[in-house]
């Protein structure tokens, strides 16, 4: 099983066709960053009657063990996620209804503090909030991953260990070696591997300098990833953005909130810009990664870990196992 934990494309029949030709089985995609809970709603119809059309390559998964039907019917498995909370409007009970609607992954924060924490880009970070502690519970509660991508060290940490379920960073690299407020310390990451929690790294070039110009070094910062954390946590997500416009960058950048210049995860002015990558444009080339895994020296078994196997165990604990329960609004069947 193949899995790419995080995209930002705006899907079409093509790029789902470009997904599958990278050999992805399953991926999750970005439905909203700033947006409030209608806007949210219009963006998962979207999704739904995208996928109904092309539900010839495409199918909605709300399980793992859905993706792995979708596979096997030939299907790219798409799992609903949102890059923000923006879309819970401060109300607790949104988190369940979401879930309903089959959102599996739901980020805390994206590039500013909200009601639940902070930023990795706030200059403070005050943790994680008493609403953002119940959202972590209700998330929880629901089956839906925590993902800690774009949050502040001290929300992350504190998420980490409010969390009953494990927790996930779907798509950063380890800070100790890339310098960036994008990527995750190990001061966040290895409680998180301690407590069954994964980390998608990323092949984004700004988030990837110094590991990124050949697959042989983008498979080297693979390597040592694994020697600081252990290959039990590790997995990818490309964090790719096929064909984006520069006005859907800017969406994600600024939002409504600013007026003034957002760089995201751009170097500031003076810095060096780092090149985006000829051997990896986006998902059709993900099998290259695979084969730079298998040259870096990593077992057939490893790279199955790696490229998909720890997500499928991450999934199965936290989006199946709290799906079991009957919602106490609903009618049980006996």
């Amino acid at each position: 099983m193949i899995v790419d934990s995080l995209i930002c494309s705006r899907l079409d029949r093509e790029g789902i066709e470009e997904i599958r030709a990278g050999g992805v089985d399953s991926v999750t995609v970005t439905c909203g960053f700033w947006e409030d809970a209608n806007e949210s709603l219009d963006s998962i119809v979207r999704w739904r009657e995208l996928v109904a059309e092309h539900r010839d390559i495409a199918a909605i998964a709300t399980t793992a063990a859905e993706m792995t039907q979708a596979r096997d019917q030939g299907r790219l498995a798409i799992v609903l996620g949102f890059q923000n909370s923006s879309f819970l409007q401060g109300r607790l009970g949104y988190v369940e209804a979401f879930a309903q609607l089959g959102v599996r992954v739901a980020q805390l924060t994206y590039n500013i503090q909200n009601d639940v924490g902070g930023s990795c880009y706030d200059p403070e970070d005050s943790g994680l909030t008493r609403f953002g502690e119940e959202v972590v519970a209700e998330m929880n509660r629901h089956g839906m991953v925590i993902d800690l991508s774009h949050v502040g060290n001290r929300t992350a940490l504190d998420a980490v260990h409010t969390s009953e379920l494990p927790v996930a960073a779907t798509h950063a690299n380890v800070f100790e070696l890339i310098e960036h407020p994008r990527n995750k310390p190990l001061e966040v990451l290895r409680p998180l591997a301690e407590r069954g929690g994964m980390i998608g790294l990323t092949t984004y070039h700004n988030l990837t300098r110094g590991y990124v110009a050949t697959p042989a070094e983008w498979a080297e910062m693979v390597a040592r990833s694994v020697d600081l954390l252990g290959i039990e946590c590790i997995g990818i997500g490309t964090d790719s953005n096929q064909r984006g416009t520069d006005s859907y960058r800017e969406w994600m950048r600024r939002g409504r909130w600013s007026r003034r210049p957002q760089l995201g995860a751009a170097p500031p002015p003076g810095v060096e810009p780092s090149q985006r990558p000829d051997w990896f444009s986006g998902p059709q080339h993900f099998g290259r990664l695979g084969t730079a895994l298998a040259e870096r020296g990593f077992s057939a078994a490893e790279c199955e870990q790696i490229l998909g196997g720890n997500w499928m165990r991450f999934y199965d604990a936290v989006i199946d196992t709290p799906l079991t329960h009957t919602p106490d609004w609903k009618v049980v069947t006996q």
